[in-house]
């Protein structure tokens, strides 16, 4: 157990004071934008991966019984949490975590102004349901409520940092998805980076359906959902 805490705790930092704005600003400006963006994903990926394996490997103390329709849920979040990040990494967005320059919003702002955000709530929150012991409660609803966490934070960096486009944006965008198309605020409307995410995230769903998750993880998402 304390491997985990400890390395949970190591990822939360990693996302956390590298996001201080002059922390971040001195990191890009010494190593380049691409350069940090590379190192900060490569050093994410391995702490993740320690995170996941220190999780494997601690004790196993069941907190309630597993059921058919809980996998039943990942296998509708975990898709959608997955196409989200990848989206909300890919596109141009200047109201919140992305991997691109920012420019004018793609169109995964349309759905919603905090896609990696909601992408890792929907996954974290699916995962939590059909792995009833502690360990799982500890990593997923930990990730979950940092995730929770950062909706405020980011918005209050996006409006000081835009300024007088805060606004403008903000309102052609939402923070709950699907809200601003809704309400009128907005039309749905798909570009490059949405549409080669959706295709990433349903491969990457099929071969983990296939046998992926359970050769990384150990579990059959599939087999699980005949409990």
């Amino acid at each position: 157990m304390t491997n985990l805490l400890i390395a949970l705790g190591a990822f939360l930092a990693l996302h956390s004071v590298p996001a201080i704005p002059p922390i971040r600003a001195g990191a890009i400006s010494m190593l380049g934008r691409r350069t940090y963006l590379g190192l900060y994903s490569l050093v994410s990926v391995l702490v993740l991966a320690w995170v996941f394996q220190a999780a494997l490997t601690t004790d196993y103390i069941p907190l309630w019984e597993p059921a058919g329709w809980q996998a039943k849920v990942t296998l509708v979040t975990a898709p959608i949490g997955v196409f989200l990040v990848l989206a909300g990494l890919a596109s141009n967005n200047p109201l919140s975590i992305t991997m691109r320059q920012e420019t004018a919003p793609g169109a995964i702002t349309t759905i919603t102004r905090h896609p990696v955000l909601w992408g890792f709530l929907f996954w974290s929150l699916g995962h939590l349901v059909p792995n009833g012991d502690l360990r799982s409660l500890i990593l997923f609803g930990g990730l979950a409520l940092f995730t929770v966490s950062g909706f405020a934070l980011l918005d209050r960096r996006a409006r000081k940092r835009l300024a007088g486009r805060w606004d403008q944006m903000a309102k052609a965008s939402s923070l709950v998805p699907f809200a601003a198309a809704l309400s009128g605020r907005n039309r749905l409307r798909i570009d490059g980076p949405l549409l080669l995410s959706a295709l990433t995230a349903a491969a990457i769903t099929g071969w983990l359906l296939l046998g992926g998750h359970a050769l990384l993880f150990g579990a059959d998402p599939l087999l699980a959902t005949t409990f």
